[in-house]
């Protein structure tokens, strides 16, 4: 029977997308897990993979098509022995709703971007099987499957007719289906009447500027951020004059290796090193309870046109200065480019946004749900202080732990302040 090829929701809002290109052409061999397809987003540009093995048979939405809502079909493909005459209709999708990935959310107070949960696709029981008792999965989430030690009996397809393929397989867990994420928001929470300020601005010149779909996710994440997560903010400063010393001097011995380290990636290894000596922080709010984590994931803010990403260094606490310099350069090119992948920029308990770089002294940030806490960080500057009764010009640099009340007391954020205080004052220690 002829598969129809669906356009994917990569998205809890997704609503539609651009069909950018195909990479393959009527009658060309189709293989499960081969690039078929670049799809563009609100967000970036991804690739579809096939879950099935045959030939494509038909495309039905010509490359360059915007707008093509999700669940349409895109393509056919055909199993062996089937020709384009088998192909029926394809004017309506043929499964349920397709998986979604968590939509980016906000990271700071000046823009939005990134976060959350893994990939997890909804459920379509009713076509899992056959009613023998067989379970339909592509032959590479079958592979996966068996690497991982998974049941395939266990996991909720959400492929053509049902069947389990590569995402469903990569967020399942041993023992257990996955689980489906909450929906983002997809709305705009009320607020000023449209014609209202219209009116009340007529006779000013001015330009109306559309939100595109990557600011109405900025603006419901910032909302519901606001609204429903108690915040509150713990300030320290923290001298940085050992640490400029230990950069320069760890820059002067890396420039033959191409290395240079920037001050944003001591304080990435620094809160990584704290959320493991403070592991009550190193957690997110998942409604009813909270998850704590062991690795420390470091989500860092990244500015791009019209909002910001917030990719994600998975295991920072375990990796070195260089590493994560490398990781963060690449990161930050591609969101800029808007070519990070759904799982580059989701996850984490704990964020940074750094505007000391742009000149901000202090500023307070917007938690990024469903992290416990955001750190915003302003610029070194120097200043006279008081050291042993006399006065020193020393390079301060002051930061503000944003607190979701729920997660983290107060004096629990305090000691993850003091902690990070301690690594980014004695940098020597991080290396330790």
């Amino acid at each position: 029977m002829p598969i129809n090829i669906l356009m994917p929701a990569l998205s809890p809002t997704m609503e539609e997308g651009n069909l950018a290109k195909w990479l393959k052409a009527e009658g060309d061999e189709v293989s499960a897990g081969d690039v078929i397809a670049e799809i563009e987003t609100d967000k970036a540009t991804m690739e579809v993979e096939a879950v099935d093995e045959g030939t494509l048979g038909k495309i039905i939405i010509a490359e360059g098509t915007e707008g093509v809502k999700v669940n349409a079909v895109i393509a056919v493909l055909l199993e062996e022995g089937e020709s384009t005459d088998d192909i029926g209709d394809t004017s309506a999708p043929a499964i349920a709703e397709a998986p979604k990935l968590e939509a980016p959310k906000s990271a700071s107070g000046n823009g939005s971007g990134p976060p959350a949960a893994a990939p997890a696709p909804q459920s379509a029981p009713a076509a899992k099987s056959n009613g023998g008792g067989r379970v339909f999965a592509s032959p590479l989430a079958r592979r996966i499957a068996k690497g991982k030690g998974l049941d395939l009996g266990q996991i909720e397809g959400s492929g053509p007719r049902g069947r389990i393929v590569k995402a469903d397989v990569e967020a399942a867990k041993p023992g257990a289906a996955p689980a489906a994420p909450s929906p983002a928001p997809t709305s705009l929470p009320a607020g000023p009447d449209t014609e209202m300020v219209r009116k009340m601005y007529a006779d000013c010149e001015h330009e109306e500027i559309e939100l595109d779909g990557m600011r109405k996710i900025i603006a419901a994440r910032l909302t519901e951020a606001k609204i429903t997560i108690p915040h509150f903010y713990l300030r320290r400063r923290i001298e940085l004059d050992e640490l400029l010393k230990v950069r320069g001097q760890m820059n002067a011995k890396g420039e033959a290796r191409g290395i240079k380290l920037s001050v944003n990636d001591y304080i990435i290894k620094a809160s990584a090193l704290a959320l493991q000596q403070v592991p009550a922080c190193n957690a997110v709010w998942a409604g009813d309870r909270v998850l704590q984590f062991k690795a420390s994931d470091v989500a860092v803010a990244v500015a791009i046109e019209g909002g910001l990403f917030t990719p994600v260094i998975r295991d920072a606490d375990a990796k070195s200065l260089s590493v994560i310099s490398a990781e963060m350069k690449d990161l930050a090119s591609r969101a800029r480019e808007r070519k990070l992948a759904p799982h580059e920029y989701q996850g984490g308990s704990y964020a940074i946004s750094n505007l000391g770089m742009m000149g901000i002294e202090n500023f307070d940030a917007v938690i990024n749900p469903p992290h416990a806490s955001i750190l915003a960080v302003g610029a070194g500057v120097q200043e006279p202080v008081v050291r042993d009764g006399a006065v020193a010009i020393r390079t301060m640099m002051s930061v503000t732990l944003s607190v979701d009340h729920r997660v983290i007391d107060g004096a629990l954020g305090a000691g993850f302040l003091d902690a990070l205080k301690g690594y980014l004052e004695d940098p020597l220690a991080m290396l330790m």
